[in-house]
């Protein structure tokens, strides 16, 4: 709510006082965000040992990720980055129960993941100088396909089925559509594990079997210890 009689302080003046209390928010919205983000890594980082015997015939101790790295960026990693625009939906949606919801929060939604589509990929592409090369294809093609399905989606639902209105049907199916991406998405990444070579992923392999090692004793004896034996 404005104070009475800020109306009457000279524009500049005006203009100046809201882009701090703007940053002021930005800042907020920040540090909630990095707070939210690290709690989520802190979650996809838990990882479980598993042994197994190599050729040799040695029990050897390998790390292996609880969770799967796509579904972790298709859904934890997601709701981390998206939570101010989603938040900011539902409470635009719960505070006007029964009156017609404003467009901020789907226009914020879908802005922000344009951005991330579209700004994102390419200042990380362009600030990289070596060679890239996309390590899972068959997954960066579903996602990619599924991000342009949205956006076809999102129309027909708002300008041809039901113009104006998002029936619950059409909810109910937004739904189902990203729990089918999660599900093609993880497919994908099982096939791409599949068909890896077997050299490349014996020299995988024990690469996590030292890194264990060193984990561990790390573990034990603390990181200056190992990095004064080394």
């Amino acid at each position: 709510m404005i104070v009475p009689g800020t109306s009457l302080l000279p524009d500049a003046l005006l203009g100046v006082a809201y882009l701090l209390i703007l940053f002021y928010l930005f800042l907020g919205i920040a540090v909630v965000a990095d707070i939210f983000m690290e709690s989520i890594e802190f979650i996809t980082s838990k990882v479980t040992l598993i042994e197994f015997t190599d050729s040799d015939g040695k029990i050897q101790t390998v790390e292996k990720p609880v969770w799967n790295p796509t579904i972790a960026n298709l859904t934890l990693m997601a709701l981390g980055s998206s939570a101010p625009e989603i938040l900011l939906s539902i409470v635009d949606v719960v505070t006007k129960i029964e009156e017609t919801p404003s467009e901020l929060g789907p226009q914020t939604i879908v802005g922000s993941a344009a951005f991330n589509m579209l700004v994102i990929s390419a200042v990380s592409i362009m600030s990289v100088t070596e060679v890239k090369k996309i390590y899972d294809v068959g997954t960066f093609i579903v996602t990619s396909i599924a991000a342009t399905w949205a956006y076809i989606w999102f129309f027909m639902v708002l300008v041809v089925i039901s113009p104006g209105v998002v029936q619950l049907w059409e909810a109910i199916l937004t739904l189902a559509f990203f729990l089918i991406l999660v599900l093609l998405a993880y497919a994908a990444d099982r096939h791409n594990a599949k068909s890896i070579n077997k050299e490349e992923a014996k020299a995988t392999l024990r690469r996590g079997v030292s890194k264990t090692g060193l984990r561990t004793l790390a573990n034990k004896y603390g990181n200056f210890a190992i990095l004064e034996a080394a």
